[in-house]
C-alpha cells in the first residue's frame, strides 16, 4: 500500500470576486483535482433582546480536492 502525503487533501474557498471557473483553474495550477463540492452558510451573531441570535447573511462555495 503506498504512503499518503499528510498534505494530499486542501480545501478552496471561491473568493467574494472571483469565479468558480477561476477558483478551478488555481487548484489546477496548484495540482490539485476537485472530490466535492458544497456550500457553507455563514451567519453573524446579533444579540436582541438580551439573547444571541444567529443570522444567516450570505453563503461560500468551498471545493474539497486531492492532490493529483
Amino acid at each position: 500500500m503506498p504512503k499518503k502525503n499528510k498534505n494530499s487533501k486542501k480545501r478552496f474557498e471561491v473568493g467574494e470576486k472571483e469565479s468558480i471557473g477561476q477558483c478551478l483553474d488555481r487548484m489546477k495550477k496548484e495540482g490539485y483535482t476537485p472530490i466535492r463540492r458544497a456550500e457553507e452558510p455563514v451567519f453573524r451573531e446579533e444579540t436582541r433582546n438580551g439573547e444571541k441570535v444567529m443570522e444567516p447573511v450570505g453563503k461560500t462555495i468551498v471545493f474539497h480536492a486531492v492532490k493529483e
